[in-house]
Formats: structure tokens, sequence, C-alpha cells
């Protein structure tokens, strides 16, 4: 039998398209599937904020910011706590994405046209000692039109193999099976579905209308992760994270269903960490949504006080920005699914910044004016919608008023308006003194030493209940699901494990399939910044790998 292209490739997302653009350069014939509309292309990047590690770039540099290859490793390390014996293809994934993110990542991006916020935000600061958890320095880099401005050059390359003849793109192709001839996988079987126009996002139709059947010398793997797919999360969800919540947002569409990832079990491959993920804490339900149960993540500066569903504080270093997975662990076991954000509008102008291209408008939109406007704005435009829309908000000019809105938005009275004066009060004595015990008001005062931070991310210290700083506000915070940091089995090369080691013949892996690199890059947590560097890595890996196995 002819083969139909020389590669097979599922899933058009970020790792998808880099592994195309790769095999185009190398002269191969692709055929792209994908089970959404073309107007998905792209996938979760095209909404993502446009977040990428880098190490001693010269953002950093500019920013007076001092990071080496070597502290980079540390941390990542620190981070990733890696300890099972499955971990050895994680962590020479680890091993080399650091060396990548320090060197040629850069630049391979600035030749296609890649361009940088110039203010390097500080993400994941951990919190604890040298070796743990967390970022030394910061290293979150902002792409100038966010998702949609890096998909956009790999997005360019592909067309232009469609152009050649070198791409077929295939959508609403829903795959159902990997099959072998003479013990190698070649032949990608599934569903046409039926042709669908809604918007980027929105749930599309699961009529099948045909089938399919395509056969390549390989297949690569860039499926995505489980995110939109609730019923997986909590099957998978680990018991060191106490018992999965009740009610989820979710950070994807519902089609992220992780499908494949079985598809691919039940070919022969190698399925690793399941039980590592990464969710949010401080989601809060699209006042606007797009998909279902639609979630947006707040990106928080480290001044608003953090309270349990009782109204305690979360213990230290449990602080905005510093530790998500600590975080988690600790509401997962308190006993309620979700916490609060207590501040003002002092605090929430500078310091919330809401996660996603489409919340971004200045940044997605590559507008200096819109950036600069921002910067001037009391509250930025989009934070101001869900201040006034957002159901998840309390905006009182009082703390008797507020505590009755936290109480009847949750339909609990749990919260009780003398403890949580008391608790306001006793940190706002220690801002005003010189001073501290308080090592959130430490960790304010430490961050406003590094200028980005002090420029655009995080409020002058004073008192929650300053009147000339209100109105006062209370922020629902729900859990949020977004990433698996398990996945497919790879070595170095992408090529896709079986349970004794030995590569899977004909199959790949790249992106979240593949735990963004050898089956879970980032172990139990992550740096941030580092799942769309991870795709766009193992994607270049995966398309060049299998450009030269199929020369």
């Amino acid at each position: 039998m002819a083969y139909d292209a020389d590669v097979i490739v599922i899933g058009a997302g970020l790792a998808g398209l880099t592994a195309t653009a790769e095999l185009v350069d190398a002269g191969r014939s692709v055929i792209l599937l994908d089970q959404e509309p073309e107007q998905s292309i792209g996938g979760q990047a095209h909404w993502s904020f446009g977040g990428l590690f880098f190490v001693d770039s010269p953002e950093q540099r500019r920013m007076r910011i001092r990071d080496s290859h070597a502290l980079a490793l540390q941390d990542w390390l620190g981070t990733a706590g890696f300890d099972r014996p499955e971990d050895h293809w994680p962590r020479r994934w680890a091993e080399a994405y650091v060396d990548f993110a320090a060197g040629e990542k850069r630049p391979w991006l600035h030749r296609q046209g890649v361009r940088f916020f110039p203010v390097v935000g500080w993400a994941e600061r951990g919190g604890y000692d040298a070796t743990g958890h967390g970022n030394s320095v910061p290293r979150f880099h902002i792409t100038w039109g966010t998702g949609p401005g890096l998909v956009a050059p790999f997005e360019r390359r592909v067309r232009g193999g469609v152009a050649a003849g070198r791409v077929q793109l295939r959508f609403r192709h829903r795959v159902t099976g990997l099959g072998r001839t003479a013990g190698a996988v070649d032949t990608v079987s599934g569903e046409v579905l039926a042709a669908s126009d809604v918007e980027r996002g929105a749930a599309s139709s699961r009529e099948v209308v045909g089938a399919f059947e395509y056969r390549a010398q390989a297949v690569i793997v860039t499926s995505g992760g489980i995110g939109g797919n609730h019923d997986l999360v909590r099957s998978q969800w680990p018991e060191r994270l106490g018992t999965p919540p009740e009610k989820m947002l979710s950070g994807v569409p519902a089609h992220v269903d992780g499908l494949m990832l079985g598809i691919a079990e039940a070919a022969g491959a190698h399925h690793i960490n399941r039980d590592r993920m990464w969710h949010y804490t401080e989601g809060i339900e699209n006042w606007n949504p797009i998909w279902a149960r639609h979630g947006i993540r707040i990106l928080p500066g480290p001044s608003s006080l953090w309270l349990d569903a009782r109204g305690r504080r979360l213990p230290v270093p449990l602080f905005p920005g510093f530790d998500t997975l600590g975080t988690l662990e600790h509401i997962m076991r308190s006993g309620y699914g979700y916490t609060w954000f207590v501040l003002n509008r002092r605090i929430v102008g500078k310091e919330f910044t809401l996660s996603g291209s489409e919340q971004n408008p200045d940044l997605t939109g590559r507008s200096v004016r819109g950036v600069l406007d921002r910067a001037r704005a009391d509250v930025p435009g989009p934070v101001k919608a869900f201040l006034d829309h957002g159901a998840d908000f309390v905006v009182e000019k009082d703390l008797p008023s507020l505590v009755r809105g936290m109480n009847a938005l949750t339909k609990e009275a749990l919260i009780d308006e003398a403890d949580l004066r008391r608790e306001i009060v006793a940190r706002d004595r220690e801002v005003t003194n010189p001073f501290t015990k308080d090592l959130q008001v430490t960790a304010i005062r430490g961050a406003r030493k590094y200028l980005g931070d002090r420029l655009i991310r995080t409020v002058a210290p004073h008192r929650v209940l300053d009147p000339a700083a209100g109105p006062l506000i209370a922020v629902r915070l729900n859990i949020l699901t977004r990433k698996s940091l398990g996945g497919l089995e790879t070595d170095l090369s992408s090529r896709v494990l079986t349970a004794d080691g030995t590569p899977l013949p004909g199959v790949y892996a790249a992106g979240e399939a593949a735990g963004f690199g050898g089956g879970g890059v980032h172990g139990y947590r992550a740096l941030e910044g580092t799942f769309l560097g991870g795709c766009l890595f193992s994607g270049r890996t995966a398309g060049r790998a299998a450009a030269k196995a199929t020369g």
C-alpha cells in the first residue's frame, strides 16, 4: 500500500504546528489532523498570555536581573522534585530544556519575528529555601502579541507548506485508532465530523458524517491534555492534593478531552505521571464565556490578603503568586473548594492582570498606546468589566457590607466580621511600621526592590482599610483546570516509548500529550512560562526527528 504522506501529525495546536513547520522545512509531506474547525487552529496557545521562560535574556539584563544557566537548573530541579524511576527521561528533557531556554530558544524565535514585552514578570516565587520550589529571579517573558503572536509564525510556515503542496490540512477529523503494518504504527483512522462554523473555542458538533484512514511512515501525537474533561481530571486526581473539588472551572474548551492519550496507549504507548497536573487556584467565572464553565485566571501581585473559606489567612508562604500547587493542596484539605482575595481598589488597579489573549487587548493587539493607557488607568478595562459584571466579585464601601456580600455570594455564613476585621487590622498595623514579622509584608517590600514590580505589578504598601484606597473588594477564587504535567513517555528524539522502555515504531509525541517532553518535564510543579516553550521545544524536536527518520 502506498503512503498518503511522509508524516501524519495529530493536533493543530502550537506543538503540532511547530512539528509540521519543521517537517515542511525538511521537505517532507504532512497530513495535519484536528477534530476542531479550522478557525481553532493554534489550539490553546491562541488563548494564552504568551508567557515564555528564558534564562539570562536581554530583557532580563536590561531590568538588572542576574540570571544564569546554573541558577535556572537549580530552580527547575528544586521545583520538579523528580523522585520516580520513570523520571529518567523527564529529567533528561528538563536539562535539555534549560539548555534551550538559556541558549537557542530566544534567537530562534526572534529570527521568526517574535518580540517580547520589555518588563519581565516574576511568577511562582516559591518562598522556601534556595533548593526548593520557585523562580529565584523573574523569568516570565510576555510575547508581544500574546498567544496569537506566538502562534502566527508557525501557522504562516505551515500555510506556506500548504501552498507548496507539502501539507494537507484535515480539520474535523477525529482520530479513533492507530494501526500497524509489520510492527510499525503507520495507519491513522477515525471519524469525519460535520462541518462547523462556531467561533473559536465554542463547542462544535460531534455529528459523524464519514470515516477516514491515512497511512504514513511516521505519526506525531500533539493532541494536548485533559483539562476540558473534568471526569478524567477527577479520576487522575492525586491523593497528595486532597479531595478534588465538586466545582471546577475550565481554563480550556471541552474538546481538550485527553481521549487521544488512551488511543495511543491502546497502540502500545506508555503513559506516565498521569497523577501530576497543574490547576490554578485563582479562577473566576468569565462573565462573557466562550465555552462551558469558562474560567479566567487572575495573575495577582503579592498584596491581596488571601483567606480560606472561613476567613482565615493562608499560611506562609502561600501568598498570591508564590506556590500554585502548594496553595491547591492546602485548599483541598480545608474542606472547601474556594478561597477569597480581600483587597481594595488601589490594589486591584495595579496588581490584577487577567490571563489570556482576549483579556489583554493592548498586548494582543501590539498597541503601545494601549499599554500606556493601561498603565495610566485607575483600573484596566478588562479588570473593571469583572468588577462590574463578574459573579465572583463583591465591591462595598465598608467591611460590614463586604462581609454580608461574601456570605450572600456563597450562601454560607462562614465569614465573621469581627474575626476578619481583627485579621486585617493586625496586618495593617504591620504595614505602617518599618519593621515587621508579617512575611507577606516583607515579600511586598522585597518585590518593590525589583523595578518591574515597582512599575507595574506591586502597589506601594498601605492599609487595606485605608478609605482613600477604597472601596473594598472581595473575590471568590475557584479551582481552574488547566494542564496535564504527565503524558506519553518519550526519549530525547521525541520517540514514544513502550512500557519496557523501547521505542514504539513510527510514533512520536510532543506538547502536552508528551508532558511537554519525556512524559513530564515539569515533574510535580511548573515554573510558568514553560508550557508554550515546552510545546515549541518538543514540537521542534519531534518534527526534526521524524523528518530524519523518513528521509
